[in-house]
């Protein structure tokens, strides 16, 4: 099997594992991801998680030209974007409008330079910082504009009432990211009032070092 049919299988298998359990819904959400000669892979625009065709997956050559397949989703200027800013450590984007992190979103007293309060390890070893981006309108350059302000400090954002975007590694790696914010966006949610006891200073210091976390 060659690097690009099983990428385009490894997609469509991943994103409808993350529509099965809810995480995105309807022809929402979109996922991009490189090959090893630059090309990249898309999700269609108008297109369910839940039953893509891996033949009919957007196609771009290594200039960014679209090169075969459905047209690709609107939101092309934010997965740009990461590719752009974070060339050597992004082979992967996910955006979902999963629920828990678009209702952390838009609670007002969310730190936007941090959204996620420090609960788990995992969300910090995955994730680093989550930055809370404005609200842009679906599809707006614009939010590529506000991505690449970020210089690549971010691997994480979230478009406030709208939904999460992650840049990894490869596939499995951005998408295990964004399930763990969603998975600490619902803790957030579920001990809101309650005065958990977050992780402090100290411990999120010594996750940071020992997993080599980014956390400008």
């Amino acid at each position: 099997m060659s690097e690009e049919t099983r990428l385009r299988d490894d997609i469509c298998r991943m994103a409808k594992s993350l529509f099965d359990r809810g995480l995105t819904g309807g022809s929402s959400g979109n996922i991009s991801a490189r090959l090893s000669d630059g090309r990249l892979l898309v999700t269609p625009t108008g297109t369910s998680f839940g039953s893509l065709d891996p033949a009919r997956l957007s196609l771009f050559d290594a200039d960014g030209h679209l090169a075969s397949g459905d047209k690709p989703t609107k939101e092309m200027p934010l997965h740009a974007a990461f590719y752009e800013t974070r060339p050597a450590k992004t082979g992967a984007v996910v955006h979902l409008h999963s629920c828990h992190s678009v209702a952390l979103s838009m609670l007002p007293d969310v730190d936007p330079d941090n959204m996620l309060p420090p609960l788990t390890a995992y969300s910090i070893m995955k994730l680093g910082k989550v930055k809370l981006l404005p609200y842009f309108i679906p599809g707006d350059s614009a939010v590529g504009d506000a991505i690449r302000g970020l210089a690549g400090r971010r691997s994480a954002v979230m478009l406030a009432n709208h939904g999460p975007v992650v840049a990894a590694k490869d596939l499995e790696a951005a998408v295990y990211a964004v399930e763990e914010l969603e998975e600490t966006a619902k803790l957030a949610l579920l001990t809101r009032g309650m005065n958990p006891r977050l992780l402090n200073f100290a411990q999120v210091a010594e996750i940071v070092r020992t997993f080599d976390v980014e956390w400008d």
